[in-house]
């Protein structure tokens, strides 16, 4: 018979801890408002539509923008843009004009705000929510797509930002 562990908040996300994540700035704008936040749990669901799906934390009565405006933008950060990252990220209190004010900014299909010299952004109408738990998953159709230079980008490991080194890819092992 298998055994099942008690799991805590705690012990799941120090283990969560270990998991890697490319760091991104999800933003909207409309007539609820302008909002812009940082994220990692964010995604690819289809490229047929292309759709993408992003997590917001429902506790954050802010992140409900996202949901009125009806459209927002995955912004995928570069390892430069670290700064950026900080300053969406709620924890230096910034208000939302000084956020934007961190990056250059334009807007593609939706109106939602675009990051100039992201990695790529994906410009999206909200298709569809789910709530569960402490999160709200956006589901987002791309409907303005940019791709910027091939730069090296911001992951998220350990509680802490990285990047990730060029160079040749490690071999393969063999099973």
């Amino acid at each position: 018979m298998l055994k099942k562990n008690d799991i805590g908040p705690q012990a799941y996300r120090d283990a969560m801890s270990h998991f890697a994540g490319h760091v991104h700035v999800v933003t909207t704008d409309g007539p609820a408002g302008k909002r812009g936040t940082t994220v990692i749990a964010a995604c690819s669901v289809s490229d047929t539509p292309p759709t993408i799906l992003v997590c917001l934390n429902r506790e954050n009565a802010k992140n409900e923008l996202f949901v009125k405006n009806g459209k927002f933008a995955l912004n995928t950060l570069a390892s430069h843009q670290e700064p950026l990252s900080i300053g969406f990220s709620g924890m230096t209190g910034l208000p939302v004009e000084e956020r934007f004010a961190l990056g250059e900014w334009d807007v593609i299909s939706t109106g939602a705000p675009t990051l100039k010299g992201a990695l790529a952004v994906f410009d999206c109408e909200l298709i569809d929510t789910k709530d569960l738990a402490t999160h709200r998953v956006l589901f987002g159709k791309v409907t303005g797509l940019r791709m910027g230079d091939n730069l090296r980008p911001l992951i998220y490991h350990a509680r802490g930002y990285h990047v990730l080194e060029s160079g040749a890819a490690a071999p393969a092992e063999k099973e």
